[in-house]
């Protein structure tokens, strides 16, 4: 499917693995060239050249932190212009709530809301300007369904789409869009990581944990980053001008809930 975006420049943040890496991978297979972007210099031009290898398209790969201002300037210096924004960061880890002191809770907002929101406001302008623009924030499916430990993560993802949503709608007539993506469990290095530890504390082994979590969601079985990668693409497409302001659920049915 032709997604109307060849020759589009657009910015992946947080890209070298990951979710992140599959909406680059995706978005240099629709024809844009592609600004990957990690902290992890090395992982990050691995990624970056498996792009390239498998897609043809030009990747730029820029080494920042995304939550500096010093790293925004950096990757969207990489390109004349920034037609598709993909924003993405590591959330604060898991943790119960009165361990979290007043620095570590600003480092979490400050990285999962303030840093898209800052990002947005230097390209937003050339996008309407320009009559077009697609910006897709990767937040989390604790957005819908909080989960207990992550709720530094979760309020700070749920406080960046309270802030889009007249953003979006203000923007919305020069063919500006702005939507999120909630993730749900996908097979990515995070999630094994984590049912390593879960293994680890339960005394258990990966398989059985694995077989437990992926038992619990409807589809029964973790996403595969591929399939997230494709619904990303799809909301920068020339064809999604009419969805903004909007966040889509990518669970496995996990959510019980009707919206």
């Amino acid at each position: 499917m032709d997604l109307g975006i060849s020759g589009k420049f657009a910015v992946v943040c947080a890209s070298s693995r990951g979710l992140g890496r599959a909406c680059a991978l995706e978005l240099a297979r629709a024809g844009c060239v592609v600004v990957v972007n990690g902290r992890d210099a090395t992982a990050l031009e691995q990624t970056a050249q498996e792009v390239r290898d498998l897609t043809g398209a030009t990747v730029h790969a820029v080494a920042a932190d995304v939550a500096t201002h010093d790293g925004q300037r950096a990757v969207l210096a990489a390109v004349p212009q920034v037609d598709v924004l993909v924003t993405n960061n590591g959330g604060p880890p898991l943790r119960d709530f009165r361990e979290i002191d007043r620095d570590a809770m600003l480092a979490g907002v400050v990285g999962n809301m303030v840093a898209p929101i800052e990002l947005i406001q230097r390209v937003i302008d050339g996008m309407v300007a320009r009559r077009f623009g697609r910006i897709v924030n990767i937040t989390s499916g604790s957005v819908k369904m909080p989960l207990a430990g992550l709720d530094l993560s979760s309020g700070a993802r749920a406080g960046l789409t309270g802030f889009l949503a007249g953003v979006a709608r203000s923007v919305a007539h020069a063919n500006v869009t702005i939507n999120c993506l909630l993730p749900g469990s996908f097979d990515t290095r995070r999630l094994r990581s984590s049912l390593e530890t879960a293994a680890t504390r339960s005394g258990t082994d990966v398989a059985t944990v694995r077989a437990a979590k992926e038992a619990a969601i409807p589809a029964k079985r973790f996403g595969d980053p591929a399939e997230f990668g494709a619904a990303c693409a799809f909301l920068c497409s020339a064809s999604a001008g009419f969805v903004t302001g909007q966040s889509l659920l990518i669970d496995g049915g996990a959510f019980p809930g009707v919206m």
